[in-house]
């Protein structure tokens, strides 16, 4: 078996869409996913599953319902599965996600926008 390295900026280069994560990886069960992400996502949550985040360059904010975490590059948090959650950038952010592969997303919110 041949083992190859993966240039995460190569692979970042290919993605032209927000909010479109892409497999790169897969170890077990988990898949890794590159995206680039702006302005906001929707309200949601895992049920199953906790989520990873991890800044690759830029800012990306974590909404919470009674929080916020503000992420730089280099750092990353865990989403534990049940929280609500909405990431958010303002200016373009490259993200790694770190997921199982069969993760679904509960939305709870028609638009980003209701939450208020």
């Amino acid at each position: 078996m041949k083992i190859e390295k993966i240039n995460i900026d190569q692979k970042l280069k290919k993605i032209n869409e927000h909010w479109s994560p892409r497999v790169f990886a897969e170890m077990n069960d988990y898949q890794f996913k590159l995206e680039k992400v702006k302005d906001e996502f929707i309200w949601h949550k895992h049920e199953e599953t906790d989520e990873a985040f991890f800044v690759i360059n830029g800012r990306l904010t974590i909404e919470l319902k009674e929080e916020k975490v503000f992420l730089e590059k280099g750092e990353m948090v865990v989403i534990p599965c049940g929280v609500e959650h909405r990431p958010f950038a303002e200016e373009e952010c490259e993200i790694m996600l770190i997921e199982p592969k069969e993760t679904c997303l509960l939305y709870t919110s028609p638009s980003p926008r209701d939450r208020g």
